[in-house]
C-alpha cells in the first residue's frame, strides 16, 4: 500500500500556533521532509519529536521529489515542513506535489500558519479580492513586467519582503503605483516584535529611512479602485479622435451601430453623443 504525503503547516514565530494535528503527525509519519533541517531541527526538539528527517529545497527539488515518491511509492508516509507557515506557498513544496499527484501519491494539506493570511486579516485592506505575489522577482525585466502589471490590479496585494531590499522595493512600488497609493506594512508577524504600520507608499519609505528595517517584512497594498481604473481608461480614450476610435472596432469587424455604443462606454458619454459628432463630420 502506497505512502501519503502530509503538508504540514508550522509555526511562522511563535511555537504556540502549532496544531494538535500537526504535532501527531509528524510524530507518526515515517519520514519528514524539511526546507532546511538546521531549522526544523530546534522545532522537533522543542516538541521532542524523534521522526528522522530529509532535506527538500529550492535546490533539490526535482531530483530529490522523485525520490520522496519513490518512497511514499513504497509505503513510506512523508510530512513536509517549510521553514515557516505552509507548504507550498513560496517555497518548492508545489513541485512534490505536482510529482506525488502524477504519481497517483495521496496528498493532505494540514491547517495552520501562513503569513501571507495573518497579514492580510490584520491588514485593515479589503480582504474579499486579493492576489498574492509572494517576492518579487529579482531578474530586472521580469520585475518591471510584474510592476507593471500591478498598476492596474483592484484586489489588495500581498508582498513579502527581506529587511535589506524593503526600501527599494516600496520606492519600485511608489514609482509604478504611485506615492500615495495606501499600503499596511508588516512585520515580524506573530512575534514579541510584530508589528503593523496602516500608511501610504510615500510615508512608509521616510518612515523606514528613519528606522532601520528589522525583521521579515509582508507588504498588503490596496488595489486601484475599480472608478479611478474606468476613468484613466476613458481619459486615455479621449485623447482618441472619435472616428479613429470608431474605425477600432470596425477594423475588428463590428458594424456602425455596435462601435459607436462601445466607443459611447468606453469613452463615458451617450450614445447619442458619439452619433451626433459622426453626423456632423460626416455632413462636412
Amino acid at each position: 500500500m502506497a505512502g501519503k504525503l502530509f503538508l504540514c503547516a508550522t509555526p511562522i514565530g511563535n511555537m504556540e500556533d502549532i496544531t494538535f494535528r500537526v504535532l501527531r503527525t509528524l510524530k507518526e509519519v515515517d519520514l519528514i521532509a524539511a526546507e532546511d533541517t538546521r531549522h526544523s531541527i530546534k522545532l522537533l526538539n522543542h516538541f521532542e519529536i524523534k521522526t528522522p528527517m530529509t532535506s527538500y529545497h529550492e535546490f533539490n527539488k526535482i531530483d530529490k521529489a522523485k525520490y520522496l515518491v519513490e518512497q511514499m511509492q513504497a509505503g513510506v508516509n512523508i510530512a513536509l515542513v517549510t521553514d515557516a507557515g505552509t507548504p507550498g506557498i513560496s517555497d518548492p513544496g508545489e513541485e512534490l506535489v505536482r510529482q506525488c499527484y502524477e504519481a497517483g501519491i495521496e496528498v493532505t494539506s494540514l491547517p495552520g500558519p501562513a503569513a501571507c493570511i495573518t497579514a492580510l486579516t490584520m491588514s485593515g485592506r479589503e480582504t474579499r479580492r486579493f492576489c498574492f505575489e509572494a517576492f518579487l522577482p529579482a531578474d530586472k525585466k521580469e520585475r518591471a513586467t510584474i510592476l507593471e502589471e500591478l498598476k492596474t490590479e483592484t484586489r489588495t496585494i500581498i508582498i513579502y519582503e527581506a529587511p535589506h531590499r524593503l526600501l527599494k522595493t516600496l520606492a519600485e512600488l511608489a514609482e509604478t503605483l504611485g506615492a500615495d497609493r495606501k499600503i499596511t506594512v508588516l512585520r515580524e508577524l506573530t512575534k514579541r516584535y510584530e508589528e503593523a504600520i496602516p500608511t501610504t507608499l510615500k510615508d512608509a519609505i521616510a518612515h523606514f529611512e528613519e528606522n532601520e528595517p528589522k525583521g521579515e517584512f509582508v507588504l498588503v497594498i490596496a488595489g486601484v479602485p475599480h472608478s479611478e481604473l474606468v476613468k484613466q481608461q476613458q481619459d486615455d480614450w479621449l485623447g482618441v479622435p472619435i472616428e479613429e476610435h470608431m474605425a477600432h472596432y470596425e477594423a475588428e469587424g463590428m458594424d456602425s451601430k455596435e462601435a459607436m455604443k462601445q466607443v459611447a462606454k468606453d469613452r463615458g458619454v451617450s450614445k447619442r453623443d458619439i452619433y451626433a459628432y459622426m453626423t456632423e463630420l460626416k455632413n462636412k
